[in-house]
């Protein structure tokens, strides 16, 4: 059976979607089309239905599902072991995932050296919150994520990576600059927070309610959407807001940024790597994670 044919059906049926699941392949709609008459034709049944809206498999479709993915997985799995024998040079298209928090510096970094190293391949990094980045790893769309927290999904594995501490950051001249406050101080100061979906968000609402707390006691009036929308605001002056301390070293070392302590608070994440379930480490997987682990 063809595995082209396999793929195509199987973007069409997790995007619910012809043009969807063609922009996923890098193909056109067209060939996404005929991959899938000619695989129905060549099964003599309806795969999908797609009198509606979206794009719906069949009873017949989701038995072949099912069954596609346990082909593709091994297809995956066996030109991958043959890969990690060979000793040529790294090729192709490496594409990682990373949150806002490690992918703005940390991960950006690793990944240019590593490219520097391996000049024949293509590396591409994706930065999303920590949600969007495990959804996109548990479709197999990048083929490993770095996020700031473990969410549950069963699609993924998560292993710890570094660990990362979160601070709590302040414009120069700000009355917490350089002290130690409490968590009534925040409620009466203007505290910005990330999106849900954040990984550092979710650090501090699981650290807030072992404090019996939670994140409305503080008063929180800003919600920013991730990283580098929050931070623009601190910088000009505009509130306080949780970070990790990687992110905003170089701030801290040219005082733009000033880090206070939050008392009842000790606030220190793992970052973890993540990976679709059952999948597979390519060569460039393998020798990416090798080389950060030397490096962190």
């Amino acid at each position: 059976m063809d595995t082209r044919q396999l793929a195509a059906f199987c973007a069409v049926v997790e995007r619910r979607s012809f043009s969807q699941a063609a922009e996923r392949l890098g193909v056109t709609q067209p060939a996404v089309s005929l991959q899938i008459r000619a695989l129905e034709k060549r099964l003599g049944t309806q795969l999908l239905d797609r009198s509606g809206r979206r794009v719906e498999p069949t009873e017949a479709g989701m038995r072949l599902y099912r069954g596609a993915q346990r082909l593709l997985a091994l297809e995956e799995q066996v030109v991958a072991e043959v890969g990690l024998e060979s000793g040529d040079e790294l090729t192709g298209t490496f594409e990682i995932g990373a949150s806002t928090g490690p992918g703005g510096i940390v991960v950006a970094q690793l990944l240019c050296e590593f490219a520097e190293q391996h000049p024949d391949l293509d590396v591409r990094l994706w930065v999303f919150d920590t949600q969007t980045i495990v959804e996109r790893v548990a479709a197999r769309e990048l083929e490993l994520g770095v996020v700031g927290a473990a969410r549950r999904h069963r699609g993924v594995a998560f292993e710890p990576f570094f660990r990362d501490p979160v601070v709590l950051v302040c414009p120069p001249g700000h009355r917490f600059a350089g002290k130690s406050v409490s968590l009534e101080d925040l409620r009466e100061d203007n505290l910005i927070v990330m999106q849900e979906g954040a990984g550092v968000r979710q650090m501090l609402e699981d650290d807030l309610r072992k404090a019996g707390k939670r994140m409305r006691d503080l008063g929180v009036r800003l919600e920013l959407g991730l990283q580098e929308s929050v931070l623009s605001a601190v910088r000009a002056g505009h509130g306080v807001t949780f970070i990790s301390r990687r992110s905003v070293e170089a701030d801290l070392a040219a005082g733009t940024l000033v880090e206070a302590k939050v008392n009842g608070l000790e606030l220190e994440r793992d970052v973890f790597v993540v990976r679709a379930t059952g999948r597979v480490e390519t060569r460039a997987v393998h020798a990416f994670l090798e080389f950060a682990r030397e490096k962190l």
